[in-house]
């Protein structure tokens, strides 16, 4: 299982909202649930994980692990799944409101799913998404 990982990163607001990790699980389903239909239809073998924070201890916000569909030609029968991690910590850490958090949740998830149909973090700057 070869591995290209993209991250969203951010600096972090220095004063970590409080919430349960149940509470952060329904916040990341009911943003996955309202993301576009057209956004999530071609998603396949894939994951989305919340875990911490990332091993390594960068200020990740969430990463995507796996082949970018432009990259997919040898790509086959029988692979594990690509993963889009969300890290709660740091996204708990980044925010002060649940609101931010949503969003910032929503805006994670559009950022991770768009490297996982090829685009680049480049291209999401100037779409305004990185």
């Amino acid at each position: 299982y070869a591995q290209a990982a993209w991250a969203h990163c951010a600096r972090y607001a220095g004063t970590m909202l409080r919430m349960s990790p149940q509470e952060f699980e329904h916040i990341v389903a009911d943003e996955l649930d309202a993301l576009p239909e057209e956004m999530v239809a071609g998603l396949s073998n894939i994951a989305f994980v919340i875990e911490d924070r990332p091993e390594n201890g960068e200020d990740l916000l969430g990463l995507y692990e796996g082949y970018a569909l432009t990259d997919r030609s040898d790509y086959g029968f029988g692979e594990m799944p690509d993963r889009i991690v969300l890290y709660r910590e740091n996204l708990l850490d980044y925010c002060d409101t649940r609101e931010r958090l949503t969003a910032e949740i929503h805006i994670t998830l559009v950022h991770e799913i768009a490297h996982y149909y090829g685009i680049d973090d480049a291209r999401l700057a100037e779409l305004g998404w990185a």
